[in-house]
C-alpha cells in the first residue's frame, strides 16, 4: 500500500504541474523571440546594403546564409537538450547567447566608429564613393549575427519540445491539448512576427537601426524573464545522459558486426530490458518489420555491452529516424518556395503602389499579409476544423500529421501558380503604361501580391506545425528536441537550396532572372516552374507518406501506475 500511495502522490504531483498554465510562458517566449528574429530576417538586407556598405549580391547572400545557419544550428540545441541539459536550461542559455548577439549589433549601429560611413542616401549605387567596412567592423557584425543564429537555433529546438512536454500524449484528456499546443505555439509565433514586420521594421526605417536593435535586445531579455517565471510549473524531462546520435551509431555498428547472425523468428527473443525501462519511465517501442537488417543489433550473442548488443527500443529509434528522413526531404522544396516570397516578391512590391489610405507600406513589411491570414486561420483551424474532423476520424488531432503536411504542400504549389499569374499581370501593366524601364511605382496595388502570400500562409500553417508535431510525436523519449530540430532543418535547407535553384534556372533558361529589371525578366515563368516542381515534389511526398509506419509504444509503466491507482481508490 505504501508503494501505491507513493505512485498516486507522484501522479497527482505531475498533474499539478504542466498543462496550459505552464504553456503560457512558452508562448510568451516564442512570441517575443520570434518578433526580434523575423523583423531582422525581412529587413537586414537593407542594413547590410545601406549601412555596412555591402554590395547587393553580398547583402542577399549574407542574409540567406544567416537564415539557413540559424535553422541548421537548431541541431546543436537539440543535441545538447537531449544529452546534457534540460529543455528549460537549454532555452535560457541559448536565449542569453542571442541576447548578447543583439547587444553587439545595437552597439555597432549606435557607435559610428564600429561601422563604415553609411551609403544610405543614394550613394550605395556608386560603391566607389563609399568606404568599405573594415575587417574589424565585419568581425563585429558576423559575431553578433552568428551569436543570434546559434541562440535562436537552440531556442527553436528546445522550446517547442518544452511546451509539448507539459501535456501527456498518452493521456486521453491531454492528447488533444498537446495538439492544440502546437497550433497556439504557431499562433504566438505569428503574433510576434506581425509585430516584428510592422512595428520594428517601421522603427528601423524611420527611427534608425540603433533603436530597432535595442527593441530586439529588450524583447529577448523579456523572453528570458518570462520563461524563467514559469520554472516552478514545468514538467521537466531530464536529459537521458547518452546522445541519441551515439545510440543510433551503436545500432548501425552492431548490426553491421552481426550481419552474419540469424534473426530469430520469435521477436520476444530479441534483447529488451523492460525492468530498467519501468524504473526510468522510458517508453518501450514495439518492433516493426521494416529495415529487418537492423534487428541484428538486438540479437543476443556471447558479447555484451552497448557496442555489442542493443535493445529493440534502441533499434526502433534508429528505424524511426530513417523513416523520417524522406518526409523531411520532401518538405525542403516548399521552403525553397518560401525563400522566393521573401526575396523576389519583396522586389515585386518595390515596383508597385504601396500606398494604403495615405500610408506608404515599407517593402519589408509586405510579409505581414500571410501572417495576418495565419492569425485568422489558426484559431479557426484549432477551434472549428479540428473538433469537426475529430468526430469523423476519431483522431485527437482531427487529421493525421502526414495528412496535414500534405495539405500544406498542395497549397504551396497553388501559391506558386497564383504568383505566376500575378507577375504576368504586373508585367502587362508595366508594358501598357510604358514603364518597363521606369523606377516609378506602377499603377497597380501591392496587395495583388496578397493572393500568393495568403495561400502560402495557409500552407505554412499546415506544413510547418504539422512537421513539428509529427517529429515530436513520432520520435522516442530520448530525442524529442533533436527531432524538433530536424523539422526546422527543412527550413534551413530550403534557404540554401533557393540560391542553387535560382542559379541553375538562370543558366538553363538563358537568363530568366538575370537582367536586374523585373519588368524585363521572366519571373512569372520561374514561378510556374516552381509550381510544376512543387506538384512533382508532392507526388514524391505521397510515396514517402504511404510508406511510413507510425511507431507503436508498449506502455507497461503506465499500466502499472494505473493499476496502483485503482488499488488506492478501492
Amino acid at each position: 500500500m505504501g508503494i501505491c500511495r507513493d505512485m498516486a502522490g507522484t501522479q497527482q504531483g505531475l498533474r499539478r504541474k504542466g498543462g496550459n498554465r505552464a504553456a503560457l510562458f512558452v508562448y510568451a517566449m516564442e512570441g517575443l523571440e520570434n518578433m526580434a528574429f523575423v523583423a531582422n530576417a525581412v529587413s537586414l538586407v537593407t542594413y547590410f546594403f545601406g549601412f555596412m556598405n555591402f554590395s547587393l549580391t553580398k547583402s542577399a547572400t549574407t542574409l540567406t546564409n544567416f537564415m539557413g545557419t540559424a535553422f541548421l544550428l537548431s541541431l546543436v540545441g537539440g543535441f545538447i537538450s537531449d544529452t546534457c541539459l534540460s529543455r528549460f536550461k537549454t532555452c535560457v542559455i541559448f536565449a542569453s547567447m542571442e541576447l548578447l548577439g543583439y547587444g553587439l549589433l545595437t552597439a555597432q549601429a549606435h557607435f559610428q566608429q564600429l561601422r563604415p560611413i553609411s551609403c544610405k542616401n543614394g550613394a550605395a549605387s556608386q560603391m566607389s564613393h563609399c568606404d568599405a567596412a573594415t575587417d574589424g567592423q565585419v568581425a563585429i557584425l558576423y559575431t553578433g549575427l552568428y551569436l543570434i543564429a546559434l541562440g535562436t537555433g537552440g531556442v527553436k529546438a528546445a522550446l517547442p519540445a518544452l511546451g509539448a512536454d507539459q501535456f501527456d500524449e498518452k493521456d486521453p484528456k491531454e492528447a488533444p491539448q498537446m495538439s492544440s499546443f502546437f497550433n497556439w505555439f504557431l499562433f504566438s509565433l505569428t503574433i510576434g512576427a506581425i509585430v516584428g514586420v510592422t512595428f520594428i521594421v517601421w522603427v528601423s526605417t524611420n527611427q534608425g537601426w540603433a533603436w530597432s536593435f535595442t527593441i530586439c535586445t529588450i524583447a529577448v531579455l523579456f523572453a528570458i524573464i518570462f520563461i524563467c517565471m514559469g520554472r516552478s510549473l514545468y514538467r521537466n524531462n531530464a536529459p537521458k545522459g547518452s546522445s541519441p546520435l551515439v545510440r543510433i551509431i551503436q545500432v548501425l555498428v552492431v548490426a553491421l558486426r552481426n550481419r552474419e547472425v540469424q534473426i530469430p523468428e520469435n521477436a520476444e527473443e530479441l534483447h529488451e530490458i523492460h525492468e530498467k525501462e519501468r524504473v526510468d519511465n522510458h517508453e518501450i517501442i514495439k518492433r516493426t518489420n521494416q529495415f529487418r537488417f537492423l534487428d541484428r543489433a538486438a540479437v543476443v550473442t556471447i558479447n555484451d555491452g552497448p557496442w555489442n548488443l542493443c535493445t529493440v527500443t534502441q533499434v526502433e529509434e534508429t528505424k524511426i529516424l530513417i523513416r523520417m528522413l524522406p518526409i523531411i526531404l520532401s518538405t525542403i522544396f516548399m521552403n525553397t518556395c518560401l525563400a522566393q516570397l521573401q526575396t523576389f516578391s519583396i522586389q515585386q512590391a518595390d515596383t508597385m503602389d504601396t500606398n494604403l489610405h495615405g500610408f506608404k507600406v515599407p517593402g519589408p513589411s509586405i510579409p505581414v499579409i500571410p501572417l495576418l491570414f495565419m492569425f485568422v486561420l489558426i484559431p479557426l483551424y484549432d477551434r472549428i476544423f479540428v473538433p469537426l474532423a475529430r468526430r469523423f476520424t476519431g483522431i485527437p488531432t482531427g487529421i493525421t500529421h502526414l495528412q496535414r503536411i500534405g495539405i500544406g504542400l498542395v497549397l504551396s504549389a497553388i501559391s506558386m501558380a497564383v504568383a505566376g499569374f500575378v507577375e504576368t499581370r504586373r508585367k502587362s501593366v508595366a508594358i501598357q503604361h510604358n514603364m518597363v524601364d521606369s523606377t516609378e511605382a506602377l499603377p497597380m496595388s501591392v496587395f495583388w501580391i496578397g493572393f500568393q502570400y495568403g495561400i502560402f500562409g495557409a500552407a505554412d500553417m499546415f506544413t510547418i506545425i504539422g512537421l513539428l508535431e509529427f517529429f515530436y510525436a513520432e520520435s522516442s523519449a530520448g530525442m524529442k528536441s533533436l527531432s524538433t530540430a530536424i523539422a526546422w532543418c527543412s527550413v534551413a535547407f530550403g534557404y540554401f537550396t533557393s540560391t542553387v535553384v535560382v542559379e541553375v534556372v538562370n543558366k538553363v533558361s538563358g537568363g530568366w532572372l538575370a537582367s536586374n529589371n523585373l519588368n524585363r525578366d521572366n519571373l512569372n515563368y520561374f514561378y510556374w516552374l516552381l509550381a510544376v516542381m512543387s506538384v512533382l515534389n508532392f507526388v514524391f511526398y505521397l510515396v514517402c507518406a504511404s510508406w511510413y509506419k507510425y511507431k507503436a509504444v508498449e506502455d507497461k509503466h503506465r499500466d502499472s501506475k494505473d493499476n496502483a491507482l485503482e488499488m488506492v481508490n478501492a
